[in-house]
C-alpha cells in the first residue's frame, strides 16, 4: 500500500489543514478483501464553507491570468501528474478494486490525458468573437463544486478540474468518500505543479453532508456531478435555489446493436468483453445486447463461451489482463445480488453466471460474469442500470424493431452498433438517442464530447466541449470604435 499523507486533513487555501471542529473518521474498504486500507476524515459544512471562501478569493485573481500562463500550468501538472502514475494505479487497485492491470493500463492514465487534452485545446480556443459592433466574450464561470464517483475515479477527476483550470475557474473537490485515496495524490501532483492557492481545494466527505453543502452554497457558481442518476437528481435539486448551472453525467443502459449483416462472431465476443471490463463498472456500458431474432441463439452461444472464458482475480494485484476484479462495494454487491434473482424470478435464464460468489471465491465482493438470455425489454434486468458484469441478450424483429427496442429506456449516454458496413452503423447511429453511439468496436475519444440524453444527465465533458462547460458568455455592446 502506497503510503499518503494528511488523511485526515483537507486541501484548503494551498495547504493541508484540520478538519472545523471534531474529527470524524471513515474506514476506506479494499472490495478484494473486505478489510479497511486506510481512513480519511469526512468533513463539514464549515469546512465546505472555508474551501468556498478560499475559491471566491482565488477566482479575482486566477480568472484573469493569460491563456499562456494556464497553458504553462497544465503542461507542469501533466509532468506532476506522470510521475505519479503508479502510485495513483496502486491505490486504484486498493481503493476501488480495480486488478493491477487495469489501473495501469486505464484508470491511472486517463487523469493526465485529459490535462494534457485541456492544454492543447486551450493553445488555440476563442475567447473573443466579434459580430459586428458587438463583441462576445466567454469567462470563466466562476467558483466550481466537483462530486466524482468512484468506478473511475481519477478520470472523473481530470476531466472536471483540467477544464475548469483552462477556463480559469476556481473550484472544491469532493472525491468519493468510497474511493478517495487517489484524490490525495492528485492534489499533491497540482500542488508540486504550482498550482495558485485557492484555485483547487478539496474536502472529503458524504454526499448527505458535503455533497449538500457544496450544492446550496450561494458562492458556488457551478456544480458538476457524476454519478448515480438518483444523486444527480438530488444534487439539482439542491442547487436550484441559488440558480447555479449544473452538469450532470450519470446512468446507463446502452443498447448494443448487432446488425444482420455484423460478423456474429466478432460483434458478441467485442461486445461480452467490453461489458465485463472494470467489473461492468462503467455508465456507458453495452449492458442491452440487441441480437437478430434468426442469429439469437447463435449470439447466446458465442456469449456463454466468451463469458465462461471470463476469470475473477481474488489477487488484483496480480490478476492477468483480462481478469476481473470485485465491484466496488458491499452496497453495490448487495443491490447486484438482488438483481441477478430479479432476473431469474421474471423469467430470464443465465447462461453464465447467476446469484452467488465465483467458484472458489470465499471474501470480497466479487460478482460472477453473468450472461442472461430470455430476456425482454420490459425486464428488471433490462431497465434498471446494474453496474456490475451483468449482460442481457434481447432479440429484435428487424432493424427498426433494434431501435426501437435500443431507445426505450429511461437513459441516452451510450449506444453501440455493429455491421458489416460503417455507413450503415452510421445510419442507425443517427437514430439511437444517446449522446456517443461506437460503430464496430470504436473506442473512446476523450478529444470528442461525452454526456447524455434524458436521465443520463445533461451537458458534456471532454475536449472543447468540457472547457466550454466552465465559460459564460457575455456581449459587449458598441456604436463602433473596438
Amino acid at each position: 500500500m502506497v503510503k499518503i499523507e494528511n488523511l485526515h486533513r483537507f486541501y484548503i487555501n494551498g495547504k493541508w489543514v484540520d478538519p472545523v471542529g471534531e474529527l470524524r473518521t471513515h474506514d476506506v474498504i479494499n472490495p478484494s478483501t473486505e478489510k479497511p486500507v486506510a481512513s480519511i476524515a469526512l468533513g463539514s459544512k464549515a469546512d465546505v464553507d472555508a474551501a468556498v471562501a478560499a475559491a471566491k478569493a482565488a477566482f479575482e485573481t486566477f480568472s484573469q491570468t493569460t491563456r499562456e500562463e494556464r497553458v504553462a500550468l497544465l503542461e507542469r501538472v501533466v509532468a506532476a501528474y506522470q510521475k505519479k502514475s503508479a502510485e495513483i494505479a496502486e491505490v486504484i487497485s486498493d481503493e476501488m478494486g480495480a486488478p493491477m492491470w487495469l489501473a495501469q493500463a486505464a484508470q491511472a492514465p486517463i487523469g493526465q490525458t485529459h490535462f494534457a487534452v485541456a492544454a492543447n485545446y486551450l493553445k488555440s480556443y476563442e475567447f473573443e468573437e466579434k459580430r459586428g459592433n458587438t463583441l462576445i466574450r466567454k469567462e470563466p464561470i466562476g467558483v466550481c463544486g466537483f462530486i466524482t464517483p468512484w468506478n473511475w475515479p481519477d478520470h472523473q477527476i481530470g476531466c472536471k478540474v483540467a477544464p475548469a483550470i483552462a477556463a480559469g475557474c476556481t473550484m472544491v473537490l469532493k472525491p468519493s468518500e468510497l474511493a478517495p485515496l487517489d484524490a490525495f495524490i492528485i492534489t499533491e501532483a497540482l500542488h508540486e505543479a504550482g498550482v495558485p492557492a485557492g484555485v483547487f481545494n478539496m474536502v472529503n466527505g458524504t454526499g448527505p453532508e458535503v455533497g449538500q453543502a457544496l450544492s446550496t452554497h450561494p458562492d458556488v457558481d457551478m456544480m458538476s456531478f457524476t454519478g448515480s442518476t438518483r444523486a444527480g437528481i438530488l444534487v439539482a435539486q439542491a442547487a436550484a435555489n441559488t440558480c447555479k448551472r449544473v452538469t450532470q453525467e450519470l446512468g446507463g443502459k446502452s443498447p448494443n446493436i448487432i446488425l444482420p449483416t455484423a460478423n456474429l462472431e466478432e460483434a458478441v465476443t467485442k461486445g461480452v468483453t467490453q461489458m465485463m471490463t472494470n467489473s461492468g463498472q462503467s455508465c456507458n456500458a453495452p449492458s442491452r445486447m440487441l441480437i437478430h431474432r434468426p442469429q439469437y441463439e447463435q449470439a447466446v452461444e458465442i456469449a456463454k463461451k466468451v463469458a465462461s472464458q471470463v476469470k475473477v482475480a481474488t489477487d488484483t494485484k496480480a490478476a492477468a489482463p483480462g481478469e476481473i476484479g470485485p465491484v466496488s462495494n458491499v452496497t453495490q454487491f448487495k443491490k447486484i445480488q438482488g438483481l441477478l434473482q430479479k432476473g431469474l424470478d421474471e423469467g430470464a435464464k443465465a447462461v453464465v453466471g447467476g446469484p452467488g460468489l465465483p467458484d472458489g471465491v470465499e471474501r470480497g465482493y466479487y460478482i460472477k460474469p453473468t450472461i442472461f438470455a430470455n430476456v425482454n425489454n420490459n425486464m428488471t434486468i433490462a431497465r434498471e442500470e446494474i453496474f456490475g458484469p451483468v449482460l442481457c441478450l434481447i432479440p429484435y424483429e428487424n432493424v427498426d424493431d433494434a431501435i426501437k427496442i435500443g431507445n426505450d429506456t429511461i437513459y441516452g449516454l451510450s449506444g453501440y452498433v455493429y455491421g458489416k458496413d460503417v455507413k450503415e452503423a452510421a445510419e442507425v447511429a443517427k437514430r439511437i438517442r444517446a449522446g456517443n453511439v461506437h460503430l464496430n468496436g470504436a473506442g473512446g475519444d476523450v478529444n470528442a464530447c461525452f454526456g447524455g440524453y434524458r436521465m443520463s444527465g445533461n451537458g458534456r465533458e471532454w475536449g472543447p466541449f468540457g472547457l466550454e462547460e466552465f465559460l459564460e458568455i457575455k456581449a459587449v455592446l458598441t456604436n463602433g470604435g473596438l
